[in-house]
């Protein structure tokens, strides 16, 4: 039919929108639909069974070791961010090639999503704490997905006289534009109702923060000891002594935080153990709380980096747990697990050492722990990094061995003790802040947990190390703060520092990264002296 003899009576058929672009805008839609869809059937099931946190959660379980530590040092606390990100990307280009697909080779872009609907039914259920019933998003989050998809792409195929062509053919022709639009149209309208459905039934999230926010903590039988007057410096730039909850550090596998109310926890002793128990929240608020500052690390932790901080913690002593529940000969390590599944496997001889205030913590720098660092209960164990010893949001305590039972990072590569090594970091001056020639005032903080720092030196270009001034603190399991002035002519020079533990160990100048043990090696800055 030539333009001079189209029927003026059936403007919903004109001439191909654009063809490959538009169907691939359709992919994209029925994508981003089927998501939405799934999330809103999460918040009924489980929110850690959907499509998009499922399938995350198995991205980070699948990554080794080092390029788990290069997203750390390149994204810091914000590497969930960057991959939740990376996700959306990926699948929208993924859907952008499904709806070009269904429109040039029908039914190969339904296929693709709905293979993309499987295998996100498979990584759910495979999920540590999941049921067979988070299979459910995923299923209907994409079998809605392949739908829109197939009536969005079926208005775009040309319908020359009466008829369709075929599946190999290029699209050319009239199409039902105003058809395609219509169908946009409600996909795009599922999806908002559907993420607007989702954020009403996810509500829980606001609920358990109301919760956390009118739960008022037990007063410590036995308090920590005051921070002494010259533990913080107030120096510009200088970490300050005890970590804001708000800066402290938080790395750890869970794409989206648990909710987990008070009145529904509870903590499992079992294992290898005579008496094994399990104690409710309202049974742990009766037993003697302690208050204890501790710095806390991360394994990922680069040279001179900044996953770590320290706090006053309040909680009971896990020594009195085991105890309780008495560990049979054997045994040598305690598995903690985790609300999301996330297990660390902690050397039982560290958890009863009568010295170590290791701690099932229920409350962070005065308030109950924030839902980001484990809301509302979990360990701190002086000394050992956090993959082996600090899990967040803990339910169970398994005794058990190390021949038995492995934590969640031990198999991935990582060592299955996790022992902090000595460390020290310059925090002032920095580039950023060129100091003014003449007394260069060079500080920064140090740590060696459980053991405590002794010493620390700086040297500039390389020359002779000068021995700083060490600030007060509370004991050896907390990090301290150091200074020293150092006199420095205009131009670029190099800082390095090295601290020296109560025990005389140096810290080492051979340079590890995090990956398996631990980052080691002397931090040296470069500052501009003007």
């Amino acid at each position: 039919m030539t333009p001079a003899t189209e029927s003026p009576t059936a403007p919903s058929v004109e001439r191909s929108p654009g063809g490959a672009g538009w169907a691939a805008l359709a992919g994209v839609l029925a994508g981003g639909a089927g998501l939405a869809v799934a999330e809103l059937v999460a918040t009924v099931v489980a929110p850690g069974a959907s499509t998009l946190f499922a399938g995350g959660a198995a991205v980070i379980d699948a990554v080794p070791p080092g390029l788990k530590d290069l997203a750390v040092e390149w994204f810091g606390t914000n590497d969930k961010a960057v991959l939740l990100a990376t996700m959306g990307v990926v699948l929208a280009l993924g859907a952008a090639l499904a709806g070009w697909l269904e429109l040039r080779r029908p039914p190969v872009g339904a296929v693709l999503m709905g293979v993309v609907g499987v295998v996100g039914v498979v990584v759910a259920v495979l999920r540590p704490s999941a049921t067979p019933l988070w299979a459910l998003p995923s299923a209907i989050g994409l079998g809605a997905a392949v739908l829109l998809l197939r009536a969005a792409v079926a208005r775009l195929r040309p319908v020359p006289g009466g008829g369709e062509v075929s599946a190999g053919e290029t699209p050319g022709g009239a199409v039902n534009r105003r058809g395609f639009l219509a169908v946009s149209g409600i996909t795009v309208g599922v999806a908002v109702l559907a993420l607007a459905g989702s954020r009403v039934l996810s509500m829980g999230s606001t609920a358990i923060s109301a919760v956390r926010e009118k739960l008022r903590l037990p007063t410590a039988r036995t308090p920590a000891p005051p921070v002494p007057a010259g533990a913080d410096l107030k120096l510009d730039d200088l970490a300050p002594y005890v970590t804001p909850n708000e800066d402290f550090y938080r790395i750890d596998t869970a794409l989206i935080v648990p909710q987990v109310n008070p009145q529904d926890w509870a903590l499992e002793v079992s294992g290898l153990v005579d008496e094994p128990f399990t104690i409710t929240w309202d049974e742990l608020m009766e037993l003697p709380m302690e208050e204890h500052y501790v710095t806390l690390s991360c394994v990922s932790n680069a040279v001179g980096g900044d996953l770590v901080g320290n706090a006053l913690w309040l909680g009971y002593p896990i020594r009195a747990l085991l105890e309780r529940a008495k560990p049979q000969a054997g045994a040598d390590m305690v598995l903690s697990t985790s609300d999301d599944g996330f297990t660390a496997g902690t050397p039982l001889d560290v958890l009863q050492d009568p010295d170590r205030e290791c701690l099932l913590a229920i409350g962070m720098n005065g308030e109950p722990l924030p839902e980001e660092h484990g809301f509302p209960a979990r360990l701190v164990v002086p000394g050992l990094y956090g993959y082996v010893s600090a899990t967040k949001w803990v339910t169970s305590l398994k005794v058990t061995t190390f021949d038995a039972d492995e934590g969640y990072w031990t198999p991935r590569g990582w060592d299955a003790l996790g022992p902090i090594k000595i460390a020290s970091r310059i925090d002032v001056p920095r580039l950023s802040v060129p100091p003014s020639a003449g007394a260069v005032t060079v500080a920064g903080v140090a740590w060696a947990q459980h053991t405590g720092i002794s010493k620390v030196e700086v040297r500039v270009d390389g020359g002779d190390w000068v021995t700083a001034e060490l600030a007060e603190t509370v004991g050896p399991d907390t990090w301290l703060q150091w200074h020293t002035s150092i006199d420095l002519d205009a131009g670029y020079h190099s800082l390095t520092v090295r601290a020296t533990d109560s025990d005389g160990e140096v810290q080492t100048e051979d340079k590890a990264p995090p990956a398996p043990n631990g980052a080691s090696g002397w931090q040296t800055v470069s500052v501009n002296v003007t």
